[in-house]
C-alpha cells in the first residue's frame, strides 16, 4: 500500500491511496483522474492530496482549474469528500443521497451519481453500470458491496469500488489464494435484496457486464490493486467475470433457496 500515481492510459491517472482501519491496518483506497474529450477533468471518487500526488494532479490540471466534476462513486465513500470539494471548488460534485445525508453542507448536484441522466450527460467518454439484485446503499453501515462501476471508453479502463476485487497477494501467501484474479466482494450474500429473484437479477447483471465490457483492459479496484494489461498480456475480463460468478454461486443458490 501507500500513495502513488498511476499512469493507466493516456488521460486515465489512478490515484492509489492509504485507508487506515483502526488508524492501524492500511487497507488503501483510490481515485482516478480522466482527461475528457472536451479537454477537461473529472475524478471518480474523492481523495485528499498531498505531496507528490497533489503536485502531479495540479499540474495536469491548470492548478484544479480544469477540473469539472468530482464523481463520488461508491455510497459508503465519504471521508475525503470535504477536502477534494475544498482543493476543486468550482467542480461540480456528485454523490449518493448517503452523502448528501452525512456532508449536507457540501454542495451536491441535485442528479444523484447513480441516476441514468448524468451517465448520459457523460457518455461520450464513460459507460456506467450499478449492479442489480442488491441494495446500492444498505441498512447495514458494515454491508459495502454496491457501487456505480466507470468504464472509460478511450483507455478501456474500469474504476471500481469493492464491488469487484482484483486480489493480489505476494508469495507465499499466494498459494493459498491461487493466481491473481478478479472476484466480488465477499459481503455479496448480506447484500442481495430479500426477494426471490434477487439471485436472477445479479447473474444477469454480471453476465451482461462480461459481455458488454469484454474488452476491458484495465481495472482499477479499491483496496486492493489495479489489475493492467501490458503489450504482451491482455486481462480476460469476460473470463475473469465469469469465474468469479461461478465462484459466488452456492451463495446466490442458498439465497434463491430462502426466500423462494
Amino acid at each position: 500500500m501507500g500513495e502513488k500515481t498511476i499512469k493507466v492510459a493516456d488521460g486515465f491517472w489512478n490515484l492509489r491511496g492509504n485507508f487506515r482501519i483502526a488508524y492501524v491496518i492500511n487497507i488503501g483506497t483510490q481515485a482516478s483522474l480522466v482527461r475528457l474529450g472536451s479537454g477537461g477533468f473529472v475524478f471518480l471518487d474523492s481523495y485528499t492530496l498531498q505531496g507528490s500526488m497533489r503536485r502531479k494532479v495540479m499540474k495536469l490540471t491548470d492548478g484544479g482549474a480544469d477540473v469539472e466534476a468530482i464523481l463520488n462513486l461508491h455510497p459508503f465513500h465519504t471521508v475525503h469528500c470535504s477536502r477534494m470539494h475544498t482543493d476543486f471548488p468550482k467542480a461540480k460534485l456528485y454523490g449518493s443521497a448517503r452523502h448528501k445525508r452525512l456532508l449536507p453542507e457540501l454542495p451536491w448536484e441535485d442528479v444523484q451519481v447513480e441516476d441514468s441522466a448524468l451517465h448520459e450527460t457523460l457518455s461520450d467518454d464513460f459507460d456506467f453500470s450499478v449492479p442489480s439484485g442488491v441494495d446500492y446503499i444498505s441498512d447495514n453501515e458494515r454491508i459495502h458491496f454496491s457501487s456505480v462501476l466507470a468504464f472509460h471508453k478511450p483507455s478501456k479502463t474500469i474504476h471500481v469500488d469493492d464491488t469487484l476485487m482484483y486480489v493480489k497477494l505476494p508469495f507465499p501467501f499466494r498459494l493459498l489464494t491461487g493466481k491473481p484474479r478478479l472476484r466480488f466482494h465477499p459481503t455479496l450474500s448480506q447484500a442481495l435484496t430479500k426477494t426471490d429473484n434477487a439471485a436472477v437479477q445479479f447473474r444477469a447483471w454480471a453476465q451482461a457486464l462480461a459481455r458488454d465490457w469484454e474488452d476491458t483492459e484495465n481495472v482499477c479496484a479499491a483496496h486492493t490493486a489495479p489489475q493492467l494489461s501490458t503489450r504482451r498480456r491482455k486481462i480476460d475480463f469476460s473470463g475473469q467475470i465469469t469465474d468469479a460468478l461461478k465462484r459466488v454461486s452456492a451463495k446466490l443458490n442458498a439465497h434463491e433457496k430462502k426466500h423462494h
